[in-house]
């Protein structure tokens, strides 16, 4: 298997140098970036497996940083883990819905971060030219775009993977723990209502095509991704 590369994406070198460490010791090929503009030179000269993201940072937040490569087609599968002292709820789930796949919080231990890094390789490396259908509704995993028909269909990160996720799994119930873990990860800790939030904002952007009825209520159970119920 060929070395996997991971951007370190932090301003204080203490954190950098300790992260590009720990991350070299365990195999990995690490670059380094103090700033978003350095980040995005070496995005543009290598494309990494994996980036590391400081909320904080210079001249642009990692924040919005992170928005910037998930709209950009060419950077948009790139997996991002956000690095931050920020731990309040809000603050993790404004990062989920920026587009970063996972969110770590320091202090932190090396076990913690090369497990999330392990994992944002596994999900990575997951196939990407599956073309999920549902009727006319289509989920292109290669260009993470959704469309149903011609048109396309306006979704957030999060209410993508939440689609993936449905379109992989039709027919079962899976409840709101379930959920959080497959689609948020389970090192991630939002509360449940969470998910309804997010299924109440997927059922919105399928409504105009008719396809908000494929993903129903199992009341006092959770939510179910019934295919044949446009």
């Amino acid at each position: 298997m060929s070395q996997k590369t991971i951007l370190v994406v932090e301003d204080e070198r203490p954190i950098r140098d300790m992260l590009a460490f720990n991350l070299g010791r365990a195999g990995y090929d690490v670059e380094a970036a103090d700033d978003g503009r350095q980040a995005r030179s070496a995005i543009a000269n290598r494309c990494p497996d994996v980036v590391l993201m400081d909320w904080m940072l210079p001249d642009v937040s990692g924040l919005e940083l992170t928005r910037q490569l998930k709209r950009d087609p060419r950077t948009r599968t790139i997996p991002v883990i956000m690095v931050t002292a920020l731990s309040d709820e809000d603050d993790r789930v404004t990062g989920l819905d920026a587009g970063a796949d996972d969110y770590i919080v320091k202090p932190f231990s090396q076990r913690e971060l090369l497990a999330r890094v392990r994992a944002a390789l596994r999900r990575g490396s997951a196939s990407d030219d599956d073309v999920l259908t549902a009727g006319r509704l289509r989920l292109d995993a290669a260009s993470h775009l959704v469309t149903v028909g011609e048109e396309a269909v306006s979704l957030s990160p999060t209410e993508y993977r939440l689609l993936e996720f449905f379109l992989r799994h039709p027919g079962r119930v899976y409840s709101r723990s379930q959920l959080l873990d497959s689609v948020w990860g389970g090192n991630v800790y939002v509360e449940e209502r969470t998910v309804d939030v997010h299924i109440r904002r997927l059922r919105k952007a399928l409504t105009p095509f008719g396809y908000d009825t494929l993903i129903r209520t199992a009341r006092g159970a959770g939510y179910r991704f019934s295919p044949g119920k446009v």
